[in-house]
């Protein structure tokens, strides 16, 4: 995939007075998407200005495993705010891309959304419904008893176990909690005790290091936004970028994104105390 098109990556961005001090050690930035800019069908306060302002020096890296970056981007759109698929990094369209390229022969079987069925026929993958070398797994609507049956036979067979992300839940409309393809793994390895998955998502190093290479920045100059620390800070502290938090957590540095527009906080590089950098 292309580079952002931007004609301002060059050099840093302009600031004034008016500008808060993170910005001036930020050449880019990296957006988380779900409680960061949007909840569900809400936009958070700031988020359309803040992609304005950052417009071809951005890129959103989000564990959403539902959508594909195509089909995403025009909805973004209609809530007003001003995206383009090449400024999308999503897990679960990443994670096929991903086993298209390593693993392009391998028996996959998929539990996804119907779009991400989609994607991963487009990428000529081999799906199958049994007997696959690859289990991977993602936000699935449907994802039911049968489902977790098929998935404890696959992986008591040898099937290696993939997760797009392993966020148990993300922010919904009005305080929401929407659960996530984390609490769709818990089940899963409550029936298979032995299977090791192997975690694409954030804090993962996958989907971040796309969007630098997307922005053609290195760490240093780069700046991760988001609202969860155990994946957007640590995911960012694992690869030397710069933080900031926003969201009602205890560590966040400011509610929303429009406040931190305003806020003279400083880029962060260590986790806050008591949070844990090994997971």
């Amino acid at each position: 995939m292309t580079r952002i098109a931007s004609t301002s990556l060059s050099s840093s961005p302009q600031t004034s007075s008016a500008e808060p001090p993170w910005t001036a050690c930020s050449r880019g930035l990296i957006l988380d998407l779900d409680g960061t800019l949007i909840r569900g069908h809400e936009v958070i306060p700031g988020a359309s200005e803040l992609l304005t302002r950052w417009a071809g020096r951005y890129v959103i890296v989000s564990n959403n495993s539902t959508d594909t970056a195509a089909g995403l981007a025009p909805r973004l759109r209609t809530m007003g705010l001003p995206v383009q698929a090449e400024a999308l990094v999503l897990a679960g369209e990443q994670a096929l891309r991903h086993i298209a390229r390593q693993h392009p022969r391998a028996g996959l079987m998929l539990c996804a959304s119907e779009a991400l069925q989609a994607c991963a026929a487009g990428l000529g993958l081999k799906l199958v419904s049994r007997n696959a070398d690859i289990v991977l797994l993602a936000r699935d609507l449907a994802f039911c008893y049968g489902t977790l049956q098929t998935l404890a036979r696959e992986l008591a067979q040898g099937a290696a176990l993939m997760v797009s992300n392993g966020d148990f839940t993300h922010p919904g409309p009005q305080g929401a909690v929407v659960p996530e393809t984390g609490a769709l793994l818990q089940s899963v390895l409550a029936c298979a005790p032995g299977a090791r998955p192997r975690i694409l998502g954030k804090p993962g190093a996958m989907l971040l290091e796309e969007g630098l290479r997307r922005l053609g920045l290195t760490p240093a100059d780069t700046t991760v936004i988001g609202d969860n620390v155990r994946t957007d800070a640590l995911g960012a502290v694992r690869l030397g970028i710069g933080y900031l938090l926003v969201g009602n957590a205890p560590h966040a540095d400011a509610p929303d994104v429009a406040a931190l527009l305003d806020s003279a906080c400083a880029r962060r590089h260590e986790l806050p105390a008591g949070i844990e950098g090994d997971q």
